[in-house]
């Protein structure tokens, strides 16, 4: 996330904060501009942690448009953040990055790896012996059911079939 601002900052690109809390929010724009002061926010938008309406998702999908936003960070953790960006993905014409815990370790509120963790590919494993009651069901039983599709795609493998998501715009987006 960092790095993708320091480039939109370069470029003169504006950039959205959408998830998380107001106060991470608050002191995550102040970090952010610190960092790198000609960041442009064009806006933010904290979560609100539960399902929205068909309402709330076009006037979020119509903020973020008309902020001049050229790419939406999206910190809400797995998986709501892949939800909300399946539901948004017709509403939203600029890139959108899912950044999950990227918001509470670039504001300062939560510890990030060291360095040679990450380096690693570990960052999990750091999060995970920090915080193992709410994030063990996420790393023990959502992540292994990827791990074949990854080597499919690693593999050349595409896929065509019908997945549950194909029905997921009928299902409340979270936020």
């Amino acid at each position: 996330m960092l790095h993708v601002c320091a480039r939109a900052a370069r470029e003169g690109l504006p950039i959205f904060l959408y998830g998380s809390r107001q106060q991470t929010l608050d002191r995550l724009q102040s970090r952010l501009r610190e960092r790198e002061p000609s960041l442009r926010i064009a806006g933010m938008q904290a979560g609100r942690f539960r399902p929205l309406t068909i309402d709330e998702q076009d006037q979020d999908a119509r903020e973020i448009m008309q902020s001049g936003a050229a790419m939406v960070f999206v910190g809400m953790g797995c998986p709501r953040q892949e939800w909300w960006l399946f539901h948004m993905r017709k509403r939203i014409a600029v890139p959108m990055l899912a950044v999950g815990a990227a918001f509470d370790f670039h504001a300062g509120l939560v510890a990030q790896a060291p360095e040679w963790m990450q380096e690693r590919g570990l960052e999990w494993a750091f999060r995970l012996s920090r915080e193992p009651t709410r994030l063990w069901r996420r790393y023990v039983l959502l992540t292994p059911r990827y791990i074949p599709l990854i080597a499919a795609q690693a593999l050349g493998h595409q896929f065509t079939h019908h997945t549950a998501l194909d029905d997921a715009d009928s299902r409340p987006c979270p936020g």
